[in-house]
């Protein structure tokens, strides 16, 4: 849909700033109630979901421009989708999240785009990574030392895919090594796409890049359908996002799991079992794209109608992604499995889960906002009494990292997988 399709939308949204908030009757303070960090970050109204709608109208009927200041509230979203749930709850007729990419897709139509979004989109078109310095001949790096089908010379039922900051960053590339070899340990026939191995460009889409998002999908979906794989397991929530709901959206039509969920159905089975103590007190961080926006893509088409030309409804009924069935249970109950760990919840949790502030490649193009974002969140996590924060994400991870060494911050940041190495 262009941004004109969403000006039945525009019209309809009732100004009640719901999407500001978590819902009401799940708030348990004041100090972590609200949702939306651009808003609360930037502290005007535009930078809301609601306000978001009343731009793109003026922009529509040609009484505002993409301005500099303009271009840089579009590109302040982080694509996070917590307006989107949050509105749900009373209204089923507005897909904020959908808008607010929508309105950045039309800004990039227009080549208003902020400097570094260039950059790293040309390293994507260059390199095959949106992440910045990083080269498409390294890519396989991660996998040197380890014993792994490619899956394209050799069949295999469990594609892994690790995703850019697990191919290329210190200390998540060993981190990867370990994840496929514990898979192989419990008997998991896995396979890498060696030299097809590519970035998902999910974040593209976030930032607004589609048809640069499109290009790269539409090769990685054909290399999975080459592949013969039944499975496809990632650590990084932005490619199970991207795979889960985007790609799916573009015919891609095979099972895709977070590794989380791997791990808690490994464990459920018995085929890993944790023997050591882990003495810590740890509170969980649900990413959006796992969590919220991890929900299964529901194919439909369909139109709006009007029940006696005023109540609005879709026909057929349309999926309604509440935010409910994303991947909540699974993380937990590998935290819950190990000895010795104590958890305990933030305030905001699962769909309603406040944002790492990496999203919509904000940590790179808007990096105090971002830090910022990240910041309020570990704030929530201290507040639990909690000594780790942990996650199941690696954008989630290092800018949780990054805000915590800024701010000079006591908590421990942690990826889930790291406490299940030191369970075994």
């Amino acid at each position: 849909m262009s941004l004109k399709d969403y000006r039945p939308m525009m019209e309809r949204c009732s100004n009640c700033l719901g999407c500001k908030w978590i819902p009401f009757d799940k708030i348990k303070s004041q100090r972590f109630g609200e949702n939306c960090p651009s808003v609360c970050y930037y502290n005007f109204n535009t930078y809301s979901a609601r306000g978001r709608f009343q731009l793109a109208q003026t922009i529509l009927d040609g009484d505002a421009e993409y301005t500099k200041k303009v271009t840089e509230v579009v590109h302040s979203c982080t694509s996070c989708g917590a307006c989107d749930v949050s509105c749900k709850i009373c209204r089923y007729n507005l897909e904020p999240l959908d808008h607010n990419i929508a309105l950045k897709i039309d800004a990039v139509e227009k080549a208003k785009t902020l400097p570094v979004q260039e950059t790293i989109i040309g390293n994507l078109k260059k390199e095959q990574t949106m992440i910045q310095g990083q080269k498409r001949i390294d890519r396989m790096n991660w996998a040197k030392g380890i014993k792994v089908k490619d899956i394209l010379l050799e069949k295999a039922e469990v594609l892994f895919f690790p995703g850019c900051k697990y191919s290329y960053e210190d200390g998540l590339t060993e981190k990867a090594r370990a994840m496929v070899f514990l898979l192989q340990k419990a008997g998991a026939d896995i396979g890498v796409l060696g030299k097809a191995d590519a970035c998902c460009a999910g974040r593209a889409y976030q930032m607004g890049f589609e048809k640069e998002f499109e290009q790269r999908a539409n090769a990685n979906i054909e290399a999975v359908r080459k592949s013969g794989a039944q499975v496809i397991v990632t650590p990084c929530s932005d490619c199970y996002y991207a795979f889960k709901r985007l790609y799916a959206k573009l015919g891609l039509n095979v099972e895709v799991v977070h590794i989380v969920e791997y791990l808690d159905r490994l464990i459920a089975n018995g085929k890993i079992q944790f023997v050591k103590p882990v003495q810590m007190t740890v509170t969980y961080h649900d990413p959006c794209h796992l969590g919220r926006q991890g929900e299964p893509y529901v194919a439909w088409e369909g139109g709006e109608k009007k029940i006696r030309n005023q109540i609005h409804t879709w026909d057929p009924p349309r999926p309604r992604y509440n935010g409910i069935y994303g991947v909540y249970d699974a993380p937990r109950n590998i935290l819950k499995a190990i000895p010795g760990l104590r958890f305990v919840e933030m305030e905001r949790i699962r769909e309603y889960s406040w944002c790492c502030g990496a999203g919509g490649g904000c940590s790179e193009t808007l990096p105090e906002f971002s830090s910022w974002t990240a910041a309020e969140r570990i704030s929530e996590a201290e507040a639990t009494g909690a000594d780790t924060l942990v996650t199941a994400c690696p954008w989630c991870e290092s800018n949780f990292a990054g805000a915590k060494n800024q701010n000079g911050n006591k908590i421990k940041i942690y990826d889930i997988f790291d406490l299940v190495r030191a369970a075994l």
